[in-house]
């Protein structure tokens, strides 16, 4: 799944392509992969209406429209947005294609369809329970590692578990949760509530360092992750232990150990992370 990195990737991408832009219409060849409102209003919302601003929450693309809502992506397991000329050849698997006033189009393509799409205004989609409540965003300089500290002092979950639960923390998924602990010496297993302060602020640093190198090597592509122009990311070369399981560890060289959480393979090292 497109974590944090990658979703701030492609938003950078197409915010200067899309901002001032109007939607002209949208066609939809998969209507169920709109979760709110029912497609036709969905179609009705976003036709016609300008592209104020392009952003992020956590895993979620905001698009927001100039009726005061926004148009919503999340990309779940195998979701790709991208922005192409109207002549390029539709792709198998694409499920909705927004047409933009300067001839381009913006395709939301995803072959297993567990992406969503959304129109409605942030508090809307809460109540309507279509989007959760999302924690602190991990990159932004005003989360501090007090406040990391504080969210695991209260929770009796394995230090992984706690790192994917979206409303402790916006953004990380699987693969930047393994990288950050393995970056921090802590092992994955460990209670949550048990990591003192000394190793919260450890954490702290390891979480943002992982994500924005991530940001600046364009995502890890380690399955059908693509950006806005269809390209790979290369922080899948770099990373330290996610899908590394039975390899050795790049510090010590011990082979590094697989377990399951949260119901997440998670790779981490034996000898290095405690």
């Amino acid at each position: 799944m497109p974590e944090l990195p990658e979703v701030e990737t492609i938003v950078a991408d197409l915010r200067p392509h899309l901002v001032g832009r109007t939607i002209v219409r949208c066609e939809l060849s998969f209507p169920t992969i709109v979760r709110h409102p029912e497609p036709e209003e969905f179609i009705d919302a976003v036709a016609g209406m300008q592209i104020e601003s392009v952003g992020r929450r956590g895993k979620y693309i905001l698009i927001r429209l100039s009726s005061d809502v926004a148009l919503v992506v999340h990309l779940g397991m195998t979701g790709q947005l991208r922005l192409l000329d109207e002549v390029a050849p539709l792709e198998k698997h694409t499920h909705a294609v927004f047409f933009l006033d300067d001839g381009r189009q913006l395709r939301y393509r995803d072959p297993r369809r567990f992406g969503r799409l959304l129109v409605g205004s942030e508090e809307a989609l809460l109540i309507a329970k279509k989007m959760p409540r999302l924690g602190p965003e991990p990159i932004d300089a005003s989360w501090e590692a007090e406040q990391l500290y504080r969210e695991l002092r209260r929770r009796r979950a394995p230090l992984k578990a706690v790192l994917l639960d979206q409303r402790a923390i916006a953004g990380v998924g699987n693969i930047y949760a393994d990288e950050s602990l393995h970056r921090a010496g802590l092992r994955p297993t460990r209670v949550a509530s048990t990591v003192s302060r000394k190793s919260a602020r450890r954490l702290h640093e390891s979480l943002r360092e992982s994500l924005q190198v991530a940001i600046a090597n364009r995502g890890s592509s380690v399955d059908t992750y693509r950006d806005a122009w269809g390209e790979v990311g290369a922080q899948q070369e770099k990373l330290l232990v996610y899908g590394r399981a039975g390899e050795p560890c790049f510090t010590c060289g011990r082979p590094l150990t697989s377990v399951r959480i949260a119901g997440r393979t998670t790779v981490y090292c034996r000898r290095c992370q405690h």
